[in-house]
């Protein structure tokens, strides 16, 4: 009787310890949902160093490290309580996702699959996490995590989470209809599951302004299923960043007052001031959340200092503080705005040109957005333009002609113009040539055609000009408003009575223009001039070496207006 009376003791002691851990791993985990990652580490680092072989908590301790991008210390946790347990399939699932994290895809394919095969394809828990690394990691399969979390869904009805991971990997491929079913899938299981509906809201977002009404609906929602779920709070301060900055203050004051303490929520603060444009005020800011996160400062505030100091016009800072930016941020980490901005400063300086090159070519690739990669290019290229650097600014502004799907008059004129300027004429004439073409019909890019013609034919030996010319003028003649083309119409004559006189040695042909250009405008005197000259009786020969000489026509000048 004693005997029973102390194994039911401590079999209470046992039952009472097992509660007290199940609901220290749900503590942890809620931490994870509410993104209060510091709290979660350590909830998690108790229960392992309490006992280093609890593989749930070994588990969640190593997904926390890598949302802390702790990559490395996940890692060692992984493989160090691995080789004490090898066959724990959690632990095999964590390993996998670091592997698909270090680009291996197919040894970590073989995790899973252990993991699965381990627990005969039974456990919801282990298939969960399968889908879940393969959601978080770019390098992840979506359509297998999909799979494995279906698989976990019919195996476990009732856990919300597995379902708004399914939306998650739907989402990935992307699959906005099935994404929205499995979120509200979670909701119906959880009406208080607040990040299913702001998964919903993002998913009308990224449909564009257009559908506002909804997903502020859903980011609505998720703040009144549960108005401690920081993350919407968050989404809300970026959403508004730059729309509203006083909205964004707003829901950043929200957020921080909800979140773990960290120099990431100060950086923050001092972003908001850079959005109302204190820019200052974002510098001293910056300072003193640097001073105060001691020695690992969240590495955005350098970046913010720099755009602050471009922002002021101090160059010297601003490429000061990028460069310190560029030294302590992670390469993934850097935005194509990064890379254009820096671009842009060091291009202030002399000798930088191929480094700023580098760096927004970077730009150009790294965003996704046609309008956004035409700003960085012509930011960069109105940039040569200013150092009269008119080559590398043609070559800037003729990216974008195979970047924009339909380019326009003012693209062509930049990438030729240019080209011109720069005393490439067979680059300019080619992209004139592509004006000619686009808009065959107007005077503009004949004439320049014309143009850049003559400097490649600079004596006008090969008459390299004369099409273009013969075409400015027949537009120009078949045009009813004909004041509007008449400097262009008697430039193209003008070249017609040198090239005639002068190469072709036909004083027939050339007087035809001159009268051509006094229809036009009978007060031009340089034409009535060269009529009279031309026209003029000679006098008597004398047999001397004047016998073989020519006067010269000189044609009238025209100014030309180089923009449009």
């Amino acid at each position: 009787m004693y005997k029973f009376k102390i194994t039911t003791l401590v079999l209470s002691v046992v039952i009472s310890g097992n509660m007290l851990f199940a609901q220290s791993i749900d503590e942890g985990k809620k931490f994870l949902y509410y993104e209060k990652y510091k709290s979660a580490k350590d909830v998690f680092s108790k229960l392992v160093n309490a006992n280093p072989n609890n593989i749930d908590a070994v588990y969640w301790l190593g997904q926390t490290d890598l949302e802390l991008e702790d990559t490395a210390s996940a890692k060692a946790l992984y493989q160090k309580t691995l080789q004490a347990n090898p066959n724990a399939p959690l632990l095999i699932v964590g390993v996998g996702e670091i592997e698909l994290l270090e680009n291996k895809p197919s040894d970590a394919r073989n995790r899973f699959e252990t993991a699965i095969s381990l627990t005969k394809g039974k456990d919801a828990n282990v298939l969960n996490a399968v889908g879940k690394a393969n959601i978080d990691v770019k390098g992840g399969d979506s359509l297998y995590a999909i799979e494995k979390l279906k698989m976990a869904a019919d195996k476990d009805k009732k856990n919300p989470e597995i379902f708004v991971n399914l939306g998650d990997a739907y989402r990935k491929i992307p699959d906005g209809a099935n994404a929205q079913i499995a979120y509200q899938n979670a909701l119906a299981i959880n009406p208080k599951y607040a990040r299913a509906s702001l998964m919903i809201g993002r998913l009308y977002q990224t449909q564009g302004v257009s559908q506002e009404q909804y997903y502020m609906k859903y980011y609505n929602d998720a703040i009144a299923q549960d108005p401690n779920f920081a993350p919407v709070y968050y989404w809300l301060y970026d959403y508004y960043y730059r729309r509203d900055v006083n909205k964004s203050r707003e829901y950043l004051d929200k957020y921080i007052a909800l979140a773990d303490p960290d120099s990431k929520n100060c950086y923050y603060q001092a972003s908001i001031l850079y959005a109302s444009k204190m820019y200052k005020e974002s510098i001293t800011k910056s300072d003193d959340c640097i001073k105060a996160a001691g020695t690992e400062p969240f590495p955005n505030l350098y970046g913010l200092k720099a755009y602050s100091y471009d922002k002021i016009g101090d160059s010297v800072n601003a490429k000061t503080f990028f460069e310190t930016y560029f030294q302590k941020q992670k390469p993934e980490k850097f935005g194509p705005n990064d890379y254009a901005t820096y671009a842009k400063v060091l291009l202030k300086f002399p000798g930088n040109d191929s480094l700023a090159a580098m760096y927004a070519d970077k730009a150009v690739t790294l965003d996704t957005l046609e309008s956004n990669k035409v700003d960085y290019i012509s930011a960069i290229a109105a940039n040569f333009v200013a150092s009269k650097n008119y080559k590398e600014a043609a070559n800037w502004y003729t990216k974008i002609l195979g970047i924009k799907k339909n380019y326009g008059k003012i693209d062509l004129y930049n990438a030729a113009y240019n080209n011109y300027q720069a005393g490439d004429y067979k680059a300019a004439d080619s992209m004139y040539a592509l004006y000619t073409q686009k808009y065959p019909d107007e005077i503009y890019g004949y004439k320049w055609r014309a143009k850049s013609n003559e400097g490649i034919d600079s004596t006008h030996a090969q008459g390299l000009a004369n099409p273009y010319y013969e075409k400015v003028i027949a537009l120009a003649e078949a045009d009813t408003a004909k004041e509007k083309v008449k400097a262009d119409l008697i430039a193209a004559y003008n070249y017609m009575v040198a090239y005639s006189y002068n190469i072709k040695n036909d004083k027939e042909t050339a007087l035809s223009y001159l009268k051509k250009i006094l229809a036009v405008d009978p007060t031009n005197a340089p034409a009535s001039d060269n009529i009279r000259k031309l026209t003029a009786t000679p006098p008597a020969k004398q047999k001397t070496q004047t016998e073989t000489t020519k006067e010269k026509v000189t044609p009238t000048k025209t100014k030309t207006k180089t923009k449009r």
